[in-house]
C-alpha cells in the first residue's frame, strides 16, 4: 500500500480511523457485497460504491485539496420497497460508518412545532458513541470480567490482608485456599443464587424523567454536574449472585472506558464517515407561492440546506462539522419532482439515480438468492420446531406472479409484498408446526393458490390483505 500523504492530525486521525475499513474496498467489491443481499439496482449501487471510494480517496490527496473535496451526495428516485434504504444500511455496514434513516416529512419549519433539522446530527453521533462504546466495550471486557470476579469474591469470602496483628501463616493460608474454592464454585455456577450486598443507585425520577424523554439530554447532564445526589442515591440492596454480576459488569465497564475518547472518536467517525439517509424526500418539494402548505416545506428545505451544506452542530457530545457527511436522499417523486425542490438543496444532491420497479423475475432472484433471502429465512424459523419446508420451482414462481400482479393492480410497495403473501402461505403451517407429526413439508404451486384463494377472487379483499 502506497504511504499516505501528509496531512493535518485531525485528518490522520480519521484516516487511522476507517482505513482497514474502506482501504480495501474497490468499487467493484462494494458492489459485488451490496448484490449479496440486493437485487438488481446495479446503477444505484455504482453511485455510493463510488461514493464511499471517493472518501478513501480524499484522505490521499494533498492537505490543501482534502478540506475543498465535498461529498457527491446521491438523490435516489423510485417507488417504495425497491431496495433504496437497504443499499444505504448495507453500505454503512460495510465500514462500520455511522448510519440514520430518517423521514424528511416530519420535520417542520423553525417556529412550528416538529422536530428541528439539527437533531439529525445528533441522533447520529447518539448512534456513533453507541458504536464505539460498544467496540470499546469488547476490547475491555475480559479485564471487567476478571475485576468483577474478584469483587463478587470479595462479597462472599474477605480476601486475605496483612495487617499489623497479621493471622499466622496457616490462617493467612487457609483464608487464602477458602477464597479459591469459592473461585471455583463461582466459575462452575454453583454461586449464582447466593444472595450477596451490593450498593446500588436509584434510577432517576421525577423530572430527570421528563429530560430523558424528551431530548433534553443537555440539560440533564449539566444538572447532574452541578447536583450529583438529584440523579439518584446510592443505597444497598441485597441480590443474587448473578444479578451483582451484571450490576458490578456495568459499574466495571463504565470505569474502565474513557467516555471523552469515546466521544472524540464518535465525533470523528461521524464527521469523515457518517451517513444520512434522507427519505421521503419528495414530500417537502415544493417552491414557495404564498400561501397553503408548500410554504412550509419550502422553509423546511432551508432549515436542511446547511446541514446538507456543511455547518456545525452543537451536542452533548460536542462540536460536529457535516462538511463530509455523506447524504443520501430518497423518494418516489410520482408527483413532485426532483426539480420542485428549492435550487440550493437541489445543487446539494448532483448524483442522481433511478432505481426501477420490480418485476416477475426480480420477485424470484430476491426469493431466492440473497444470503437473507425470505426462503431461508422461513425455512430457518420452520427449522427450530424440527420442520423441513420446501418451496418448488413452481411455488416460487407463482409467489412472485402474484406480488408482480397485485403491485400492478393495487399499491406498488415492490418487494415488501413478498412479506405480506408469504405471510398468507405460510400462515396456517406456521400455526400448526408445534403439533404437526409430518415433520417434511413440501409447498407447491396448488398449495400457494389454495392459501390465497380466497383473497384472490376478492378484489376489494385483496388490497387489503395483500
Amino acid at each position: 500500500m502506497a504511504i499516505l500523504l501528509p496531512r493535518s492530525m485531525e485528518h490522520a486521525d480519521a484516516a487511522a480511523l476507517d482505513k482497514d475499513r474502506e482501504s480495501e474496498l474497490t468499487p467493484r467489491q462494494i458492489v459485488f457485497e451490496l448484490d449479496k443481499y440486493i437485487i438488481g439496482q446495479n446503477a444505484a449501487k455504482k453511485a455510493v460504491a463510488v461514493a464511499l471510494r471517493n472518501r478513501y480517496r480524499r484522505r490521499r490527496v494533498p492537505a490543501a485539496l482534502t478540506d475543498e473535496i465535498t461529498p457527491k451526495n446521491i438523490l435516489m428516485i423510485g417507488p417504495t420497497g425497491v431496495g433504496k434504504t437497504e443499499i444505504s444500511r448495507r453500505l454503512a455496514k460495510l465500514t462500520s460508518s455511522p448510519f440514520l434513516k430518517i423521514e424528511a416529512s416530519k420535520f417542520t419549519e423553525v417556529g412550528y412545532v416538529g422536530r428541528d433539522v439539527e437533531s439529525i446530527v445528533r441522533d447520529l453521533v447518539r448512534m456513533a458513541v453507541d458504536m464505539v462504546r460498544g467496540e470499546k466495550t469488547i476490547e475491555i471486557q475480559d479485564k471487567a470480567a476478571t475485576s468483577v470476579e474478584e469483587k463478587i469474591l470479595d462479597l462472599l469470602v474477605p480476601p486475605p490482608k496483612r495487617r499489623e496483628n497479621a493471622p499466622p501463616e496457616e490462617e493467612f493460608q487457609q483464608l487464602y485456599e477458602t477464597r479459591e474454592k469459592f473461585r471455583k464454585q463461582l466459575r462452575d455456577g454453583l454461586l449464582e443464587d447466593r444472595i450477596v450486598e451490593i450498593e446500588v443507585k436509584d434510577r432517576p425520577t421525577g423530572p430527570m424523567e421528563i429530560f430523558s424523554n424528551s431530548g433534553m439530554e443537555e440539560i440533564g447532564m449539566q444538572i447532574q454536574e452541578i447536583m450529583p445526589g438529584f440523579m439518584g442515591k446510592t443505597k444497598k440492596r441485597k441480590v443474587k449472585v448473578h444479578e451483582a454480576r451484571e450490576h458490578l459488569l456495568e459499574e466495571e465497564q463504565k470505569r474502565l472506558i474513557d467516555m471523552d475518547a469515546v466521544s472524540r472518536l464518535a465525533i470523528e467517525r461521524v464527521e469523515h464517515s457518517g451517513i444520512v439517509f434522507l427519505d421521503e424526500l419528495d414530500k417537502i418539494a415544493g417552491r414557495e407561492t404564498g400561501h397553503g402548505p408548500e410554504v412550509s416545506r419550502e422553509g423546511v428545505q432551508r432549515d436542511l440546506l446547511p446541514i446538507v451544506e456543511g455547518t456545525t452542530v452543537h451536542t452533548r457530545y460536542g462540536l460536529v462539522k457535516t462538511d463530509h457527511v455523506l447524504f443520501i436522499g430518497a423518494g418516489a417523486f410520482n408527483v413532485a419532482k426532483p426539480s420542485d425542490l428549492i435550487p440550493e438543496l437541489q445543487g446539494r444532491f448532483p448524483i442522481r439515480v433511478e432505481l426501477q420497479s420490480l418485476a416477475k423475475g426480480d420477485f424470484i432472484r430476491i426469493l431466492t438468492e440473497p444470503q437473507n433471502a425470505l426462503l431461508k429465512q422461513y425455512a430457518a424459523l420452520m427449522a427450530t420446531e424440527g420442520i423441513t419446508v420446501e418451496f418448488t420451482a413452481d411455488a416460487i414462481e407463482e409467489i412472485a406472479q402474484i406480488a408482480e400482479d397485485v403491485n400492478r393492480e393495487a399499491e406498488d410497495i415492490g418487494a415488501r409484498r413478498l412479506y405480506t403473501i408469504l405471510e398468507k402461505v405460510m400462515e396456517e403451517i406456521a400455526f400448526q408446526a408445534p403439533d404437526l407429526k409430518t415433520k417434511r413439508i413440501p409447498i407447491d404451486r396448488a398449495y400457494v393458490q389454495d392459501q390465497l384463494k380466497d383473497v384472490l377472487k376478492n378484489q376489494d379483499l385483496r388490497k387489503f390483505i395483500l
